[in-house]
């Protein structure tokens, strides 16, 4: 075990490696944390170290509703709004937003669509809308090259709702209509 002197530096530079293996439980408070929390540093003399959670809980600490020590690193509570995201990007590359609204995307993980804007602008820097469009124009240029489908069925299996969407998304984009992007077979 470190001595209380290292781990409170740790716990002063939020050291990540120090996360998982020590707690943080601070007695004016009651409640234990992880030494990444961004909680303000309480003072040396109010705070205790522990190994585990079970440790810090058995002590008396409740757990801070921040940090969630209680579970596991990596988990989907640990890591927090990034799940949303995620979860979001999965429905949308099984097509969620290509006959949806993004009220309905929004309400399928439970939460208000502005809230679900603003976690795609803090984690991809772009709306839901602006990756839906990304996620189609990838499906077309995938089945483009790999298929001899029609335009036409190109624009519907990649999820547009007409080719002249299709068309007009590939010309903003690369400048050139999607035929340009059919790979020549001999």
């Amino acid at each position: 075990m470190l001595d209380f002197a290292s781990q409170y530096q740790a716990l002063q530079r939020r050291d990540p490696a120090f996360d998982g293996v020590v707690f943080v439980a601070v007695r004016t408070t009651g409640v234990y944390c992880r030494p990444v929390c961004r909680v303000r540093t309480p003072f040396a003399r109010n705070i205790r170290f522990y190994p585990s959670a079970a440790a810090a809980e058995r002590a008396g600490f409740r757990p801070c509703l921040r940090c969630r020590p209680e579970t596991a690193p990596f988990c989907p509570a640990w890591k927090g709004t990034r799940t949303t995201v995620e979860r979001a990007l999965k429905l949308m590359e099984d097509g969620a937003l290509d006959r949806e609204a993004v009220t309905a995307l929004a309400s399928k993980l439970g939460v208000g669509p502005r809230h679900l804007s603003r976690l795609f602008a803090d984690h991809l820097d772009a709306s839901p809308l602006q990756v839906a469009l990304s996620l189609r124009i990838q499906r077309a240029k995938r089945l483009l090259d790999s298929t001899d489908l029609s335009i036409s069925d190109v624009a519907e299996r990649a999820g547009f709702s007409h080719p002249r969407r299709m068309h007009a998304a590939f010309v903003n984009l690369f400048s050139r209509p999607p035929s340009a992007f059919r790979k020549k077979r001999p």
